[in-house]
């Protein structure tokens, strides 16, 4: 008890937001300390016995790259935890590697989960986070998280509107007087837009690409909205006609309508929000408009098909892959803001 006691006063608080991409972990006092793919990869004996190899970048770096023996899991989907044993030692990894290796660092942990969340998912998650080595946890939804960290009045008698793109999920949320007035989370997002357009290459060109190519393309020259100047990019993959590898060119034309459904249920999600939205809070949003955190707001014009959809302001958070650790962050260095968040 002793042990426990002294090891938890020596070590940092930390606000995670586990991502179905990346993970952030954000400590108080340093900011974001570790930023990096949740991703793990497992090596398999000849007798089946599991053992973690590499967790982040370089297990990223292996994803279809992998021998027989080897295998790199994402253990997260949707948002929530859909390998148990494979997140808590992806979390151990990143609370210790946050610490500098300090095995004995029994941190508070603050961990954004989506406004969707289910109790049974809830409890996965702060499972893994104590068998992790965390001494207490809390949680907080990720668009009140992002609002946060976005810079938001969201104590005020004011209505504003996030919408939090990540990986597998995709939050919206009417915030006001410290709390969620309403929301809607959708579990399209990031991931599914690489999905759609390993599927339209696969069925326009019959080349088989993997989804870290998928990503680049998306990143690279992917567009929600019809921009001046078409942009393109070279694609490597697998001729599923011949079974060679074959290199094509693809314009961003291509990947918007590769990626159009993805968009459209992002979009209805915003919209719904606003006709669910009481008409006192909506009208605040003539002047605050709506902001938009997470990795799809980097997605090139979204902002340009918002605002011609909503007829409002869109703005995009400063930087919006870290808004819901930062606004984690923040919420654990209050902690009487942070008990009252709680979800």
């Amino acid at each position: 008890m002793i042990l426990r006691s002294i090891s938890g006063l020596f070590s940092h608080d930390l606000a995670i937001d586990l991502g179905t991409a990346n993970t952030l972990v954000y400590m108080k006092g340093k900011g974001i300390v570790l930023n990096e793919p949740s991703v793990v990869a497992m090596k398999k004996d000849h007798r089946g016995t599991k053992k973690v190899l590499a967790v982040g970048k370089e297990a990223k770096s292996m994803l279809g790259r992998t021998p027989g023996n080897i295998v790199a899991i994402r253990p997260m989907k949707d948002g929530v935890i859909a390998d148990f044993d494979i997140a808590e030692a992806m979390l151990r990894y990143f609370i210790r590697k946050a610490h500098a290796g300090r095995r004995l660092a029994r941190p508070r942990i603050i961990i954004g989960v989506p406004s969707g969340i289910t109790e049974v998912e809830k409890k996965a998650v702060k499972e893994s986070a104590e068998s992790a080595g965390a001494r207490e946890v809390f949680f907080i939804e990720e668009p009140m998280a992002a609002a946060i960290g976005a810079g938001l009045p969201v104590t005020e008698p004011k209505g504003s509107m996030i919408v939090d793109i990540g990986g597998g999920t995709t939050e919206v949320a009417v915030i006001s007087l410290g709390g969620i007035v309403y929301s809607i989370s959708v579990r399209v997002a990031g991931d599914k837009m690489d999905e759609a357009i390993v599927d339209y290459i696969k069925r326009k060109y019959r080349l088989l690409i993997g989804s870290s190519t998928a990503e680049v393309i998306k990143t690279t020259i992917g567009n929600a909205f019809s921009g001046d100047a078409l942009e393109s990019v070279e694609v490597k993959g697998r001729d599923l006609t011949t079974g060679i590898p074959k290199v094509l060119t693809m314009d961003s034309d291509e990947v918007r309508e590769a990626i159009s459904e993805q968009i459209n249920a992002i979009v209805g999600a915003v919209h719904t929000a606003l006709e669910q939205m009481p008409p006192e809070l909506a009208a605040d949003l003539i002047d605050l408009g709506i902001m938009l955190a997470g990795g799809g707001a980097l997605l090139k014009n979204l902002d340009l098909l918002l605002r011609s959809e909503t007829k409002l302001p869109i703005k995009i958070a400063a930087d919006p892959l870290s808004a819901v650790a930062v606004g984690a962050g923040e919420a654990l260095s209050n902690l009487s803001i942070l008990k009252s968040l709680e979800k």
